[in-house]
């Protein structure tokens, strides 16, 4: 077995992973406990966009940011079922780390600017924040189905890699 998600990536995952629940959850009934996650939330997409700068290989960006066209062409092969293992995070995979960052802290921040004075109960505002999370959750449906499907396809366990923080070695044909 090969580390891949060290304790950094591992913790913030289901951290952020569990604050968005909270979150979602808390969001009609409990504006404290919501704002409180909230904030949870921003501060570990920083400390992400942090780690993903300074932490170890498979945690920085430059390991799994791809461009848009091998993106595509990832999502083509999947779509034929030709595509490549890889070790980290496939071009799809690392797309939606991007992609789901920026959106949490958009609505981690649209969260914030409904607590100020120049936003307090503005209400486009309050329904860019509202989108924004439904958003977020769709995201969410969207990052479960490509790790299921990725599981599926390499025969390998990528929630049970995210906890334990290791995967199987590259074989022939892989991506390390």
């Amino acid at each position: 077995m090969v580390r891949v998600w060290d304790p950094v990536v591992r913790v913030f995952h289901w951290s952020l992973a569990a604050s968005f629940a909270v979150a979602w959850a808390s969001s009609e009934n409990w504006e404290g406990v919501h704002e409180a996650a909230g904030y949870v939330a921003g501060g570990l997409v920083l400390l992400r966009i942090l780690w993903g700068f300074v932490g170890p290989r498979y945690a920085r960006f430059a390991q799994f940011v791809r461009r848009p066209g091998t993106v595509l062409d990832y999502l083509g092969a999947m779509g034929n079922g030709s595509e490549r293992r890889y070790v980290g995070h496939n071009p799809a995979g690392g797309a939606m780390v991007v992609v789901l960052l920026v959106a949490m802290a958009a609505a981690a921040v649209g969260g914030w600017l409904l607590t100020t004075d120049a936003f307090w109960g503005s209400p486009v505002m309050q329904h860019g924040h509202s989108l924004l999370a439904h958003g977020v959750l769709a995201l969410v449906v969207l990052h479960l189905g490509g790790v299921t499907l990725a599981s599926l396809r390499h025969h390998e366990n990528l929630v049970g890699a995210m906890v334990v923080g290791v995967k199987r070695p590259a074989e022939p044909g892989d991506v390390a």
